[in-house]
């Protein structure tokens, strides 16, 4: 995965963090998250803000 698979991103956070509400999450601690993900594999200098912003709203629609 890269950090334009969204919606991948989003249901492997789910999986690995169902429990947790997606919009408690700061941004450092959810790119964390997702480069720990199994298959995840692209450089963390290619993610910015708005990034963290879809995968988290992504990652809401996903917990709805």
């Amino acid at each position: 995965m890269k950090w334009t698979d969204i919606n991948d991103i989003a249901i492997e956070l789910v999986d690995a963090h169902g429990d947790v509400d997606p919009m408690s999450v700061r941004f450092t601690e959810l790119m964390q998250w997702v480069m720990a993900l199994e298959g995840f594999d692209d450089d963390p200098d290619r993610c910015g803000e708005r990034i963290l912003e879809a995968i988290q709203m992504a990652w809401l629609e996903e917990t709805e």
